[in-house]
């Protein structure tokens, strides 16, 4: 579990030595923003001593970063592990105090999986019971099956960040909306050759609803939550007016340009994920479209967003898609 951010001015490399570190790279206000967001990480915290600068740590360079040149399959993978050994910290290297938060923000989106927040709702027994049904789902050996747990834990955490007051259902919903890709693309990807690519979404949320409430109906559940998280799987591709749907559309659409398209681009190439950005952009809300420009995204995938017009009423839903 992420535990614990280093902010450095100089290379991580040199990161033991406190004179790297004589003043703030964040403001008192950033810092207060970066908590509100990130609950559960010790934000910008002092440089360690000597003794503990070789913990184990995940480390980004801040231009890398910025350049979008930080190798994110290689960088994900040395999260994966650090995390399967317990609480880790992550240093950003690198850095000037104008553009830290920014940077710090956009480093920490992409890492909040291992955060994995709760609120109240999903503080209690049987939210663990569901936590650990929906792991035991998922071969995470398996690279496509890894990259679908990653993006629902994600879409978990976008969830929460929206909406900290999320229900037991909507944040179950957001964990298993994906579940039926377990049967029909574990191991390849099809989407791209649907004819009708809204009928393909709907049919991909109707079967999940019903994989979903057979994973869950053991746990304990009542049965008007359980109903209610199969309902919302079930409707998950079709936006409508009802707020924890919407929720949930905002959350995986955010998911999608934060952690998940740049490999999206690299598996289906330019021309499928164009029309998938369009489709993803009709999902958000303006006031969830509106943190995009926060969002660290490929060049490539930036283009394609701000290629994009903006919407201010209730998106249609897409009837085809090649």
């Amino acid at each position: 579990m992420l535990k614990r951010l280093i902010l450095v001015a100089g290379s991580c490399s040199s990161s033991d030595d406190p004179s790297v570190r004589q003043t703030p790279l964040l403001s008192p206000s950033d810092e207060a923003e970066l908590s509100r967001e990130f609950p559960g990480v010790d934000i910008d915290a002092p440089a360690p001593p000597r003794a503990e600068a070789h913990a184990a740590h995940a480390a980004v360079d801040a231009r890398a970063w910025r350049a979008s040149a930080l190798d994110l399959w290689a960088f994900d993978t040395h999260l994966h592990a650090l995390d399967a050994r317990g609480p880790f910290d992550l240093w950003i290297g690198g850095l000037e105090r104008d553009g830290a938060a920014r940077t710090a923000y956009e480093v920490l989106t992409r890492c909040q999986r291992f955060i994995r927040r709760r609120n109240l709702a999903s503080a209690s027994a049987v939210f663990a019971r569901v936590l650990g049904r929906h792991r035991e789902l998922y071969d995470l050996d398996r690279p496509l099956v890894r990259a679908d747990y990653d993006h629902a834990v994600d879409v978990w955490q976008w969830m929460l960040r929206l909406e900290p007051r999320a229900s037991v259902a909507a944040q179950a919903a957001a964990l298993f909306h994906d579940v039926e890709r377990l049967v029909s693309e574990a191991d390849v990807r099809i989407e791209h050759r649907a004819a009708d690519y809204q009928a393909f979404k709907d049919e991909h949320a109707r079967r999940g609803a019903a994989l979903t409430r057979s994973a869950l109906a053991d746990l304990g559940l009542a049965p008007e939550v359980l109903a209610r998280i199969g309902a919302l799987v079930g409707s998950h591709e079709r936006p409508g007016d009802d707020a924890e749907l919407a929720l949930l559309n905002d959350a995986d659409a955010l998911s999608f340009f934060s952690l998940n398209s740049g490999g999206f681009l690299d598996y289906y190439g330019p021309e499928h994920t164009r029309a998938k950005v369009a489709y993803t952009l009709r999902r958000l809300r303006p006031e969830a479209r509106a943190r995009l420009p926060r969002i660290r995204c490929r060049p490539e995938v930036e283009a394609m967003i701000l290629g994009e017009p903006r919407r201010t009423s209730a998106p249609a839903p897409v009837e085809t898609q090649a």
